[in-house]
Formats: structure tokens, sequence, C-alpha cells
């Protein structure tokens, strides 16, 4: 199936505003080296890249697996894809991870973990950290905790007939968030699971259905949708002091939601740009953009103090620019190998 690249642009989008919020406390020691004064800039919640995934992640699921609904042998096929794609750039990165903090654990921002951390990590199985939250041993991965949660949840729903499939994912996902928020806390892992931030997978696979049953959003109309998912940023931007996690879901989860509309059910046919195409080209990257942007920043920023450049804004430039080319080099290099051996491995 044909990407969207609209959708890919905006995965891009995401992944890079994820990097925006990361480089910010370091740029801050880069700054305070040289007594320069540094502020951050939040004119947008810049994690709320993380809620466009989830919504992103929902409508690919039903979009590129639209062959499988209803086909014998679905689940476990679709499952190998997702094991595939997710398992060996991740394991290599959380490998990484360890090998550096355990020779250097000045670099850890926790303590060092234990054994039963470091398998909850490498199985998605949400686990306490050693600073006393649910996160994995490389701490980015607590997203990829709730996309191996939808993606078993979707495996689950390709065992039922086709027009059961999405409703029946739904339902469990609102369960889950239901008994958490009106009974909970819930032991784990299913008070991690309960979070609102999940009922973003289902809105990303209502999407799709739109999508499916020939939704197209044309000229000032989809402009329109965008705008407002990008007002809707910038006014959770300014909510985000005090939220819940319910508040948080609302502002930025919905924001996430008219973009990935706007960017989902638009035209087909025409051809992009060339500046769409190179961003397209970075989403194609972008989940390694967002595993492998920790490391280029924590690097530059040794690199950048031990020459004595204590230059905070050429820092954030730099190491920005950095990620995105250790992403499409890791990208072409190691991701989309590595996906291709595990699925010859898994026998897909």
């Amino acid at each position: 199936m044909q990407p969207i690249h609209s959708i890919q642009v905006l995965r891009a989008l995401a992944a890079f505003m994820v990097a925006v919020h990361h480089v910010q406390p370091d740029a801050a020691i880069v700054a305070a080296r040289a007594g320069l004064p540094f502020a951050r800039s939040d004119p947008l919640p810049w994690m709320a890249g993380v809620d466009i995934f989830f919504v992103v992640s929902g409508f690919i699921m039903v979009h590129a697996s639209l062959e499988l609904f209803g086909r014998p042998g679905a689940a476990p096929s679709f499952l190998k894809r997702r094991l595939a794609r997710i398992v060996p750039l991740y394991w290599a990165m959380t490998s990484l991870f360890l090998l550096v903090g355990f020779a250097m654990p000045a670099t850890l921002n926790s303590g060092v973990p234990g054994l039963g951390q470091i398998l909850a990590s490498y199985l998605f199985w949400p686990a306490v950290s050693t600073q006393g939250v649910v996160q994995p041993v490389y701490s980015l991965g607590w997203t990829l905790n709730y996309e191996m949660l939808f993606y078993a949840l979707f495996a689950a729903g390709l065992l039922l007939p086709k027009r059961w499939t999405l409703p029946a994912v739904a339902l469990v996902l609102a369960v889950l968030v239901g008994a958490e928020s009106l009974t909970g806390p819930l032991p784990l892992p299913f008070g991690f699971w309960g979070q609102p931030i999940v009922l973003e997978f289902a809105a990303g696979m209502g999407i799709a259905v739109l999508r499916q049953r020939g939704l197209r959003l044309h000229g000032l109309s989809r402009v329109a949708i965008a705008a407002a998912g990008v007002a809707v940023l910038l006014a959770a931007a300014q909510e985000a002091g005090g939220a819940d996690g319910w508040s948080l879901v609302l502002w930025r989860g919905g924001a996430a939601v008219l973009l990935v509309l706007a960017a989902a059910c638009g035209r087909e046919g025409i051809a992009p740009v060339r500046p769409v195409r190179a961003l397209a080209a970075v989403g194609d990257a972008s989940y390694a953009l967002y595993l492998v942007h920790p490391f280029v920043i924590r690097s530059l920023r040794e690199a950048m103090l031990r020459a004595g450049l204590a230059w905070p804004h050429l820092y954030v430039a730099l190491a920005l620019a950095g990620a995105v080319l250790a992403a499409l080099v890791l990208h072409h290099g190691l991701e989309r190998p590595a996906t291709r051996l595990m699925r010859r491995w898994l026998g897909h």
C-alpha cells in the first residue's frame, strides 16, 4: 500500500517535537557552563508529538492492515509485521543505553537498573524503575509499552469477524481506561495500560474508518481543520502546567486528532513537491529519530562543553540537525536491514 505523504510529514514533525522538548534542558546546562542566560521556549507542548504518534499509529494499523481483516492467519501475520518493525531498533537502542550506563554510570539519569526492570524493558512490560516511576530502562520506551498493548489487542481483534475487530479493540481500551478512572489506581500493568492516552489509538482507528468510507477533505476545509489543530496545540501549551491525564489527552489528543484527520483525508493522486518529499523521508525515519535523538543530544553536549563551545543556541541547532542526520543514517543502515532480516527469521 502506498504511503500517505502528509502522514509521513506529520510523523517527522511529531518526532522533531519530542527532540525539541528533550534538547532544551541540555541547552540550559551548556548555557550555565558559560554563565549565559537560557530560557525554555515552549510555544507548543512539544511532547504532544507523542499524542500525534499514537493517533497516527491507530490510523496506520487499520489503513495498512485492511487486507488482513477476516483472513485466516491474520493475527500472527500482523504481530510478525509489528515485531519485525519495532523490536530490532528498540532492542539495539536499549542495549546501547545499558552499555553506556554500565560503562559510565554518571551518565545515567537514574540509578543502575535491576535485572527485573531490564527484562521487562526488553519484553515491553510495564515495570517500576529505580526512580519509582513506571518506565523501561531506556525511558523513551514508555510509549512502546503502550504501542505493544495496542498491537496485542489489534491482533486479538483480527481473530474476530471483520465487523467486530475495531469495535472490540476500542471497547477494551475504553474498559481499561474506565476501570482505572472509576475504581483505580489499578495494579500494574493495568494501571499503566488504563491511562486516557490509550484512547488516542481508538481515535486514529476512527479516522482510518472515515477515510475508508470515502471521506476526503478539499481546499479550505482541510486547511481549516489543520489550522484548528495547531490552534488547539497553542492553547494546550498554556494549559500544560497543572493539567492531569484527562486534560492532557483532551487538549493534546484533540489537536492530534484534528491534525491527523487533515493529513489522512486529503485528495489523492497529487504529486508531492520536493520539500514535502524531503519531510516524508524524515517521516520514514521518525522511529529512528525518536529513539536516537537522546544519544545525539547528550553526546554533542559533552563534546561542546569539552571544546569550550558553550553557546546554547548553536548547540540546539547542531543537536537537532545532528539527530535528524543520525536518524536517516540509522534508518537506512540498521533499521531497514534489521527489519527485513527479522521478517525472514519470522517467516513473514
